[in-house]
């Protein structure tokens, strides 16, 4: 153990952490730690392996030692919810969490995933307001993503994913932003190759909010036709491990701009790390040594 890591972790320092499979690629914890070290507060964030069928138990387990709150990736963003005292208005629209916050035994679910990728379009110049924006992915990443941007008054959503068990997940995600937003929005089938092309023509950016690309995946790409790529379409993947994707390979050959998971990620932790500690995420500090 370093001086470093034996002088911070103390009798009175609280526990933080992550569950999900596969997680050992995760940089939250050393984005949480860096945070928490530079300001001098008594925490420390753990990784920690854990996939649906182990998901009670370690809720259960977390709760038991008081650890004081945790974020949820795949795949238990949604399996997630029953074992919740409470659901934020936010996660009661997504279906989907990535934050629970423990206070006392009480255990209480948030979303921060669309917060975050909003912010990251932001930090790279698109403004999601007016435009239109087509999306791979209906599960609980393309949910968040997709809900906040429709409350940040994109104009036009095209969500494409495969009529598998996540389709329904879809239809809901649809009825509810037509219910709360004036956003335009439509499911299609990814298999839908001529839908694809209208949609991403006239859209200004085009995401991909699955885990095509990573662990398994490693190397595939979610684009159904390259040929729908263009110089001026911003095109962004939510996968950060590996940087870049064979989805992100293939638009920067067609000229695009593009962005990795990796902003979101900042910013959707930032989200979560001042709910648990009440104080904000120095990103720029993080960013810089994350970076490094």
């Amino acid at each position: 153990m370093s001086d470093e890591v034996a002088q911070r972790i103390t009798g009175h320092t609280e526990l933080l952490g992550l569950i999900a499979s596969p997680i050992r690629h995760s940089q939250s914890p050393r984005m949480h730690n860096l945070a928490l070290a530079t300001l001098g507060l008594d925490y420390a964030y753990l990784a920690f392996e854990v996939d649906d069928g182990e998901l009670a138990g370690a809720v259960a387990g977390l709760k038991a030692l008081k650890v004081r709150g945790w974020n949820v990736s795949m795949p238990n963003k949604i399996a997630i919810l029953p074992l919740l005292d409470h659901l934020s208005p936010a996660v009661r629209m997504v279906g989907a969490c990535n934050t629970v916050v423990n206070d006392d035994g009480v255990l209480t679910g948030h979303v921060t995933d669309g917060i975050g990728y909003v912010a990251a379009l932001r930090e790279n110049g698109i403004e999601p307001a007016g435009a239109h924006l087509t999306l791979i992915g209906a599960g609980g990443a393309g949910t968040a993503i997709a809900i906040q941007a429709a409350l940040d008054g994109v104009a036009r959503l095209d969500i494409f994913n495969r009529r598998d068990a996540v389709w329904a997940i879809g239809e809901k995600t649809v009825a509810t932003i037509r219910e709360n937003t004036g956003t335009q929005v439509e499911l299609h089938d990814l298999d839908d190759v001529a839908a694809f092309r209208t949609a991403v023509a006239d859209s200004a950016v085009l995401a991909n909010a699955t885990n095509v690309g990573m662990g398994k995946l490693l190397g595939v790409s979610p684009l159904p036709d390259t040929a729908v790529l263009r110089p001026d379409l911003f095109v962004s993947d939510v996968v950060y491990a590996p940087p870049r994707t064979a989805f992100l390979d293939q638009a920067e050959a067609a000229g695009c701009r593009t962005m990795n998971g990796l902003g979101m990620m900042l910013h959707q932790g930032a989200a979560a790390f001042e709910l648990w500690t009440g104080t904000p995420m120095p990103l720029d500090y993080v960013r810089e040594h994350l970076l490094a």
